[in-house]
């Protein structure tokens, strides 16, 4: 059984090691079962340890709202035990705190040494004139005294009785002995490790049987933190009325921009009409693209039974909601059979759906694209579905049964950025005008490139001018 819990070796017959423990009291320290706990207990004491700043904060919380926590009483314990598991710290990096020591005690000794003057007098400078060496015991007491100040530090810093690493010499600079470190750190770490082992036995017995409770108060703080979280970020938001045919809201505003333009928009019957299907054209990034994405974060968020960032705002409970993202390369092989196929099963089935469709038509020629999409409509709008598509080529739909609105760009400011109403108008048209991003895309541009896109600028603006007059 202990060989199977793999915490440590396991031998049949007595060993040199710093702890034996054992069913026996004869031989090293009585365990009273087989256990992690009695075995190992450092793997619970050392984790609350690493985790002391997330306990306090539990316990914080815990408290403030509703008095005794389990996290404080095990902080207690935690706190019972800092010093000794400091010590152990200090005895993995013993042989760096003596290394340490070492040369500050040289250090010491050398700024002696240089304030020290000499005076050989009577038989000293006799014996050094006749031998060429003296006895300098004034220089050997200074060095002592450092050695012993030093030791009497290292024994502080280890929290044991006086230790001795450094040679009884007056040989400068001074070395700690090797042997002596070496015997000093296996001494010390059997003393420590029995004290830890005992201390954390102890401490880890009381904390397995509070780390139930414990897990309970971490879940309870995680919910609470959640609704904090929810409430902070849903400030300024308003909770949704339902309402039976209809997708609607004022002053919408998408979650993923910052600072963005408010937009009202509505799916369905209001006292505008009864719209279930919709057409979205417009200006080439023109918030097309966006406002799909702000129906969605409604319609998931109300659904959810969170408010929604609107200023007001009706909802249908939907049993599906789909979104067809435009994808960044869309003429691999087979994208148009893939896009149809997934899009046509959406289709099928009962139940209230709202369905996003951004740019179907990229996937294949537009006069197919106009067939297709005119047919897709007509199949949600008699299931009675949301649908929304975003397309340019809403000019070539004529759907009596859908509305097409528009978003559309009035230019370019000096920044060179789009002039955009994002707000759509409803039952018009809207421009691509993709005469404005190359414009854009020609003024930023030089060399060569500049050239190039100039005389597409002209080509387009001319086009432009001509469906203009065709129009008047």
């Amino acid at each position: 059984k202990a060989s199977s819990l793999s915490l440590c070796p396991v031998e049949l017959e007595p060993v040199d090691a710093p702890i034996i423990l054992s069913k026996s009291a004869d031989v090293g320290i009585e365990v009273e079962e087989i256990s992690d706990v009695e075995i190992a207990p450092e793997i619970y004491v050392e984790s609350l340890i690493e985790q002391r700043e997330s306990l306090e904060a539990v316990a914080k919380i815990i408290e403030s709202c509703r008095g005794d926590s389990v996290a404080s009483e095990l902080l207690e314990y935690v706190k019972d035990f800092q010093d000794l598991h400091e010590k152990k710290k200090v005895l993995d990096s013993l042989v760096e705190i003596i290394a340490r020591e070492e040369v500050e005690l040289n250090r010491r000794i050398e700024r002696k040494l240089r304030r020290k003057s000499i005076k050989l007098e009577g038989e000293a400078l006799i014996e050094f004139l006749k031998s060429g060496s003296i006895s300098l015991s004034e220089i050997e007491n200074l060095i002592l005294e450092e050695i012993v100040e030093s030791e009497k530090r290292l024994s502080d810093q280890l929290g044991t009785g006086f230790i001795e690493v450094f040679p009884r010499t007056s040989a400068f600079p001074v070395k700690a002995n090797p042997e002596a470190v070496e015997r000093v750190k296996r001494e010390v770490e059997a003393e420590i490790m029995v004290q830890y082992f005992l201390k954390a036995r102890k401490v880890a017995r009381r904390i397995k049987e509070l780390l139930p409770h414990l897990e309970k108060e971490i879940e309870e703080v995680f919910r609470i933190e959640l609704v904090r979280g929810i409430k902070e970020f849903c400030e300024g938001f308003v909770f949704p009325e339902i309402s039976e045919g209809r997708i609607s809201f004022v002053e919408g505003r998408n979650l993923f921009i910052e600072n963005p333009q408010p937009i009202s928009y509505y799916i369905g019957r209001t006292h505008l009409g009864d719209h279930p299907v919709v057409v979205l054209t417009g200006a080439n990034s023109g918030g097309k693209t966006s406002l799909l994405e702000l129906v969605a974060q409604i319609q998931i968020m109300a659904q959810m039974g969170l408010p929604v960032n609107a200023k007001m705002c009706e909802i249908d409970v939907v049993n599906e909601l789909f979104f067809f993202r435009k994808k960044r390369i869309i003429y691999g092989a087979g994208a148009f059979e893939d896009a149809l196929k997934k899009l046509s099963g959406v289709l099928i089935g009962d139940g209230k759906k709202l369905i996003l469709v951004d740019e179907f038509e990229a996937i294949t020629e537009p006069g197919a694209a106009v067939r297709i999409i005119s047919k897709i409509l007509e199949i949600a709008y008699k299931r009675r579905y949301y649908f929304v598509l975003v397309t340019h080529l809403g000019q070539y739909l004529n759907l009596e049964f859908c509305r097409i609105d528009g978003i559309e760009a009035k230019g370019l400011d000096e920044n060179l950025n789009l002039i955009v109403d994002r707000q759509p108008k409803f039952g018009i048209i809207g421009k691509s005008t993709p005469e404005l991003i190359v414009e854009r895309l020609y003024r930023k541009s030089k060399g060569e490139a500049k050239s190039v896109l100039g005389e597409i600028f002209s080509s387009l603006s001319k086009d432009v001018k001509r469906v203009e007059l065709r129009k008047r």
